[in-house]
């Protein structure tokens, strides 16, 4: 019954997600690989990786095979991919004998790009492999009505690229999509802390930062984190207290390129569905958009209503999964 499973899979920078219609949320893990280069062997993937990130031997090196939303190392992704369905399979008992894929890709990808993320799922043994662009499957994870002829309007914000994109019957109207994402924001926390205080963190404790006292650009009660590094002077550790208005300064200009983002595919938009994006809002997706005070600081900027989508970092997954029974109709519509 389950040799030929249907599977959604959320290839992302920082996570993937795979998902099942009969099953809900079969994965949420990382995209990290922590790669043996003496033996040139994978010794762990997902979480556990994740967890080495920063603290590994030098012959262990833990790897993100996917940068800016595409796949910078095809072996690497290949073999994660392999690790992770298996983990799926046993975890859910689902058997993953030749699964139907849907995979999303990010929509500025050139057709390389796209033709490796193809083979490296093809490599597992897929039967079925289909791409669907990622703003269409956040939209349908987000249960918006993709297929009608109504202007969708999709904030994508996650790891490596942040996608705004215009939807309506089935199809991109207008997209942009920039390499700017939750990835950058972390390395400007690791430059702002070394610049102002020649301290030197890691990019897990940058993400820590960014989740905890991490605010868009709005005014709000001013929360203090104490962070630990390495003191560049003297080599030592050494703990220092950061403001939430000081690391609202380091990302400031993600946030803002963002925004401008957002404006420049809004004024790309055809008169007629302009009228639909005032009635429905702008919906927002992705790990980025749980940023504190993110979908206030939106609001206030362009002016229409700004919705967070029921479960922003799932929403692409669970779209992907979704789409296999629209499959045919979206293809229809990208070939029109």
């Amino acid at each position: 019954m389950f040799s030929n499973a249907e599977i959604g899979i959320d290839l992302g920078t920082a996570n993937i997600l795979i998902y099942s219609k009969s099953k809900g949320m079969l994965l949420n893990e990382p995209s990290v690989v922590a790669y043996n280069t003496e033996t040139q062997t994978v010794v762990a993937v997902g979480k556990e990786a994740k967890e080495m990130v920063g603290k590994t031997p030098k012959h262990i090196i833990p790897v993100r095979p996917l940068r800016d939303g595409v796949i910078a190392d095809y072996d690497l992704t290949a073999q994660m991919l392999k690790e992770l369905l298996k983990k799926v399979s046993k975890k859910s008992g689902m058997s993953m004998r030749k699964p139907t894929v849907v995979i999303c890709t990010p929509s500025g990808s050139t057709s390389v790009e796209r033709r490796a993320i193809h083979n490296a799922v093809k490599s597992y043994g897929a039967r079925n492999v289909h791409l669907i662009e990622e703003p269409i499957a956040a939209a349908i994870g987000a249960d918006l009505p993709v297929d009608e002829p109504i202007a969708n309007v999709i904030v994508d914000i996650g790891g490596g690229t942040s996608e705004v994109a215009i939807i309506s019957f089935g199809g991109v109207v207008s997209c942009k999509s920039i390499r700017t994402g939750g990835d950058v924001m972390d390395e400007e926390i690791i430059h702002y802390v070394r610049k102002e205080y020649n301290v030197l963190i890691g990019e897990r404790t940058a993400e820590e930062i960014k989740m905890e006292i991490g605010y868009a650009l709005i005014d709000h009660p001013e929360v203090t984190m104490d962070v630990r590094g390495r003191d560049m002077v003297t080599g030592l550790p050494k703990t220092i207290e950061l403001k939430s208005t000081e690391v609202q300064s380091a990302i400031k200009e993600s946030l803002e390129q963002l925004l401008e983002t957002i404006r420049a595919t809004l004024e790309d938009c055809p008169p007629e569905l302009s009228g639909d994006i005032v009635d429905h809002g702008v919906i927002l997706t992705g790990g980025g958009a749980l940023l504190n005070g993110m979908q206030e600081w939106l609001s206030n900027e362009i002016s229409v209503p700004v919705h967070m989508a029921p479960s922003p970092l799932e929403s692409v997954a669970i779209g992907t999964g979704k789409s296999l029974k629209m499959i045919q109709k979206l293809q229809k519509a990208s070939t029109n």
